[in-house]
């Protein structure tokens, strides 16, 4: 039986994945398509909990995706789907990586280190906000971290919960975000400081800062997906614990 927790929370991200952009049923899958950028991480599909996808759903969604010039991609729990990945990779899919999915509950926060010369502040205005998004666009290795710097509706509202870091100097040197709370879940997310201010537990405490503010506004499933590295390890030591896992699936 499928645990309420990771029912919970993969409603919560199908959910939110549809946010700001378009969608298309095709069979038991969600194919999400970010409009303004072509990245298979902000365009890929999530099936129904327990879906047992046919051939025929899983061409179809790939031509979705190929009509529109994307990569045909899908991000799930395999707790959530459990026979999916199987089919998937019957029909081509190979398997990008296998990531934990953590969660941070009301009171496991463990206090973070303040880096020297460091300062959180949460972005407001447009402005503060495209500078944030920037340092974050930098921090991923973007070729053009000018490109698509505009915030969302949703931090600009601040329904997001942003966070960037200020040097000294008063440049920001990295940023990261919070989601809105909905059903008490929030993922975090773009945790990114730019290369020459790494190894400072920069990403530690903007961690930190994000998880305490989304408890405090009723999120008790704060959660996410560390990326390669030692994410996993740094978000551990701010009180992350894996609780499920999720996949990462295209084809060429």
């Amino acid at each position: 039986m499928l645990s309420e927790t990771i029912s919970a929370l993969q409603s919560y991200i199908r959910t939110t994945a549809a946010k700001f952009r378009e969608t298309e049923r095709i069979g038991p899958f969600l194919a999400t398509y970010y409009l303004e950028a072509t990245s298979p991480f902000l365009n890929y599909a999530i099936p129904d909990d327990g879906a047992v996808p046919a051939k025929d759903d899983v061409d179809r969604l790939t031509e979705a995706f190929r009509k529109r010039g994307l990569m045909p991609r899908l991000e799930f729990l395999t707790e959530a789907v459990p026979a999916a990945e199987a089919v998937l990779v019957e029909c081509g899919y190979t398997l990008e990586r296998r990531v934990p999915l953590m969660i941070c509950a009301p009171g496991q926060v463990v206090e973070q280190p303040k880096p020297a010369g460091i300062t959180l502040v949460s972005p407001k205005t447009a402005d503060e906000l495209r500078k944030m998004i920037r340092a974050q666009n930098l921090a991923f290795g973007e070729d053009d971290p000018d490109m698509h710097v505009d915030p969302s509706p949703g931090q600009l509202a601040g329904e997001t919960i942003s966070v960037m870091a200020l040097a000294e100097t008063g440049e920001c040197v990295g940023g990261g975000v919070a989601t809105a709370i909905l059903d008490g879940a929030s993922e975090i997310a773009g945790i990114g400081v730019v290369e020459e201010y790494r190894s400072r537990g920069i990403a530690a405490v903007m961690t930190e800062f994000l998880t305490r503010e989304a408890h405090s506004r009723g999120g008790h499933s704060v959660f996410l997906t560390p990326g390669a590295g030692q994410a996993e390890r740094v978000y551990g030591r701010v009180g992350f614990k894996a609780a499920a896992e999720c996949v990462h699936l295209s084809i060429v």
